[in-house]
């Protein structure tokens, strides 16, 4: 493709877009009010909260035709679209797992909506076990988890439909195929733990009274289903009594012991452990405070190995042993260093994964905590992987990174060896592209990382496409990998900038708690910092610069986007966060308190969240830039209302002629399980929307 940036014959004027011929949707106004500390705010656009009205179903139906219209109109639109089809066209398989007599892994030919499961025995021939794009006609049910009794003979699977986080489990006799028992349903941030052959434990909350995609659930319950019975008769056997939001049971791989985590929010949990070869059920209580994460690894007998950041805010591995579990025992195994650890296990080894400024290293562990060796990995970028069973010999791990396709690698766990065992055929050339690691200052002088990639040879004359993106939230770190979506905007001479700001866990907690509760700011301040660095060193300018985040940082780019409106010109807001003073009324949105506070905390927390909160702080008579809000009305994790109402707001108040159009997936939900058909589509619109308002005519 022909690179875009032929600026003297490309540039056009947004009057010559006509923009200004948009006929927006007329969303009416209803007097709503909500006092929050003797304070009164007014919820005009409330009514769209209702999921389940035909008002507000007529409403996405005319706001998705208004900018479908507009999006029909981008003479290129198409030719993103077809460019990103044939790229994301290539074979992908997974790394294999054994599972009893047969070795599994998942495969796409290309373009199929759902990836399909095979297996082989042996060195036989393949056959399909699972096919996910047979489960619905539109691809919009995925399969959403998978667990084997430790003998493979049998299987429980989930799925999603139509991206929803409510799950159905069905059981099934891995070898014969044939369904066992009722399909289990109303099953939600759960996996599935078997016990020997008998049943397994899996978490739910009651399903809420009104509308299941919004309405409040708060109390999550742990449920153990004996094989052949009726999830009727399922017992609770953690959460009946204690009132917690997050509830996680796990079966240990010698199935002795049942571990319980249990937590209020996203930050934090209980301890909880069951000898399950002792003739009552007891539960005994290890760690009885969330002031810290707590995470099972492995066990060895009574022996647990459990990643932590007590006292360790990079994070440790500790051993204990259940019998006696008072902190003075605990034995430290692999120290807190400078970077972040995470802890996986197989082949009977324990494997450190490290993140130096986003970027992986990982060692190798004996259980006594004795180095084996560093494991070299084939670039810098992010490696991932590593797990497996006790028993087996070899390992997989994938490598990625911004301008690298994931690719798949069989570790010897003997002697460290490392062969390739899927490279994915992309007709893309990674050589004619670099990415560079920079260091940015914060408003308060905190030093930012930053990854910006783009064609090598580029010339940086502030003149440059560059879509800028941020997450900054729930401890979650953005590390390099390799998207189509991307690649496809490199090729068209686009710069891709990733910044790593706090609030996420690229350094720890203390990095994740510097951008939370009325810290929040730091995370912006970050974010519009990395704006700033972009057009200082002329990668670009204000009207060549795009931002864009999903979820937190959906609300990140919505809370920039009303604080600076001057420094970018597009705007990506995908299924944000974005009314602070109200989401945690909605779904689980509770549980991410520890991130945001309340507005019901304290006045000063209202006070604080009403300050950045989008929704709350659109403007009269300001010129926003040219919007895109992204939505599902079926994402029941940050309901759609979120940017309902952000839209309608922008919609009623921006001045100038830059567009703000809403795009609402039907029968999609927060991201997971969605269609490769749906995701194309989706890119391929931001891309063009973005490009069309930078005066882009023709690529």
């Amino acid at each position: 493709m022909k690179n875009i940036i032929l600026l003297t014959t490309l540039l056009v004027s947004s009057t010559m877009i006509a923009q200004h011929s948009i006929q927006y949707p007329k969303t009416k106004k209803a007097a709503h009010k909500d006092v929050y500390f003797s304070n009164e705010i007014e919820d005009p656009y409330r009514w769209l909260e209702d999921d389940r009205s035909v008002e507000t179903e007529n409403w996405v139906k005319e706001q998705n035709k208004v900018t479908f219209s507009y999006l029909d109109q981008i003479p290129f639109r198409n030719q993103l679209k077809e460019r990103m089809q044939k790229l994301w066209n290539y074979e992908k398989i997974s790394a294999p797992f054994k599972e009893g007599k047969y070795t599994y892994f998942y495969k796409n030919n290309g373009l199929q909506n759902q990836s399909v499961l095979y297996r082989k025995e042996n060195s036989g021939k393949e056959e399909v076990f699972l096919d996910p794009n047979s489960f619905s006609k539109d691809g919009s049910t995925s399969l959403a988890g998978l667990n084997f009794t430790n003998d493979g003979k049998l299987v429980a699977y989930s799925i999603s439909e139509a991206g929803s986080d409510w799950r159905k489990v069905i059981v099934m006799n891995a070898e014969t195929k044939e369904i066992i028992g009722d399909t289990l349903v109303d099953i939600k941030f759960s996996g599935v733990s078997w016990y020997k052959n008998e049943g397994f434990y899996y978490s739910s909350y009651d399903k809420p009274m009104g509308s299941e995609l919004s309405a409040k659930t708060d109390q999550h319950k742990l449920y153990y289903h004996k094989l052949g019975t009726k999830q009727s008769l399922d017992k609770v056997v953690f959460g009946a009594d204690f009132k917690r939001r997050y509830v996680g049971g796990s079966v240990t791989e010698d199935n002795s012991y049942l571990i319980i985590t249990a937590a209020n929010a996203t930050s934090g949990n209980e301890l909880y452990v069951v000898d399950l070869n002792k003739p009552t059920f007891v539960i005994q209580t290890l760690i009885d405070y969330m002031n810290y994460d707590y995470d099972v690894v492995d066990n060895k007998g009574n022996l647990f190995f459990i990643s932590t950041n007590e006292d360790a805010p990079n994070k440790k591995l500790i051993a204990l042993d259940v019998t006696n579990p008072v902190k003075s025992n605990w034995k430290t195994i692999i120290p807190e260093t400078k970077n972040v650890l995470s802890i996986s296990t197989g082949g009977g080894y324990i494997f450190a994964q490290y993140m130096k400024d986003a970027l992986s290293f990982v060692k190798q562990y004996n259980y006594d905590g004795t180095l084996v060796r560093e494991i070299k990995l084939p670039g810098i970028g992010t490696a991932s992987g590593f797990g497996g069973k006790k028993e087996v010999k070899t390992l997989y791990f994938s490598f990625t990174n911004y301008v690298t396709p994931g690719t798949t690698y069989a570790y010897n766990v003997s002697n460290g060896e490392s062969t390739i065992y899927q490279k994915p055929k992309v007709d893309f050339n990674s050589e004619l592209y670099t990415s560079e690691q920079v260091f940015y200052p914060s408003k308060d002088g905190t030093k930012i990382p930053m990854i910006i990639t783009y064609k090598k040879g580029l010339k940086l004359d502030g003149n440059n496409p560059t879509m800028l993106y941020g997450y900054g939230g729930f401890n979650i770190s953005v590390t390099p990998s390799f998207s189509i979506a991307n690649a496809v905007w490199l090729e068209n001479g686009g710069i891709y900038a990733v910044a790593n700001l706090r609030g996420g866990g690229e350094y720890g907690k203390e990095w994740h708690d510097a951008g939370i509760q009325q810290k929040k700011q730091n995370v912006f301040d970050d974010f519009i910092a990395a704006a700033e660095y972009l057009i200082q060193k002329q990668y670009t300018s204000s009207n060549f610069l795009a931002i864009s985040g999903r979820s937190n940082g959906g609300l990140l780019v919505g809370a920039c986007m009303t604080q600076r409106p001057d420094l970018f010109k597009v705007a990506l807001p995908g299924v944000g966060v974005l009314d602070m003073l109200r989401y945690h009324t909605f779904t689980a949105g509770a549980g991410w308190a520890y991130d945001y506070g309340t507005a019901e905390q304290s006045q000063e927390m209202f006070t604080y969240l009403k300050g950045y909160s989008p929704v709350h702080n659109v403007k009269n008579g300001v010129a926003y830039p040219a919007t895109l809000v992204t939505t599902g009305d079926h994402d029941d994790r940050v309901v759609p209302a979120h940017s309902f109402k952000f839209a309608a707001n922008l919609q009623e108040k921006q001045a100038g002629s830059n567009p703000v159009l809403i795009r609402i997936d039907v029968n999609a939900g927060h991201g997971a399980g969605k269609s490769v058909s749906s995701t194309i589509a989706e890119f391929a619109d931001m891309q063009a929307f973005t490009l069309y308002n930078m005066g882009i005519k023709k690529l």
